[in-house]
């Protein structure tokens, strides 16, 4: 079994430029907030693969992982439950600019678990759903309408920009 960990010492692997080796970890992931709401990955413990491969003045990294989050349906509030797929890549070159360089590595060590985190913030979906067809609370009385009859119906306000004429008295 991997052990947990938060951070990874790339220099322990002593990589030749060229060289690649995958290493399997564990990663604790925190409570994540999304859309106002807070979502639990399921497990203590999220198994990661990491792939690190050496260039010739950095580093070439892969992050690999499947997630499951619980938390309230964006549309009913009833649970629901996410899969996730991470799969987010990082390139560390000094001397190559801003856009070279990682924000999860200083020198050879490698902040796993915030780049984790950060990476599942980007896969996640738009919405996480109970279901795919979930029909979410009625506008008007709150009413689950995945369990509410076919004709949940309400009657309609009349429009305010006519009330007035509803003190028209005809006599």
């Amino acid at each position: 079994m991997a052990s947990l960990t938060d951070t990874f010492d790339l220099g322990r692997l002593q990589l030749s430029s060229g060289q690649a080796r995958q290493i399997e970890l564990q990663v604790a992931l925190d409570r994540f907030e999304f859309g106002g709401q807070t979502y639990s990955p399921e497990g203590a413990r999220v198994p990661v693969l990491l792939d690190a491969a050496r260039t010739s003045h950095g580093y070439s990294l892969r992050l690999r992982y499947d997630v499951v989050l619980s938390g309230p349906c964006m549309r009913c509030l009833e649970d629901a439950r996410a899969r996730i797929a991470v799969d987010a890549r990082e390139v560390d070159q000094p001397g190559g600019g801003d856009e070279l360089r990682s924000p999860y590595l200083d020198a050879d060590e490698l902040e796993v678990r915030a780049w984790a985190h950060d990476a599942l913030s980007l896969a996640l979906p738009a919405q996480i759903v109970c279901r795919e067809d979930c029909l979410g609370l009625c506008a008007t009385c709150g009413a689950n309408l995945n369990e509410a009859s076919a004709d949940h119906v309400h009657e309609q306000a009349p429009d305010p920009r006519f009330a007035k004429l509803s003190e028209l008295r005809f006599e």
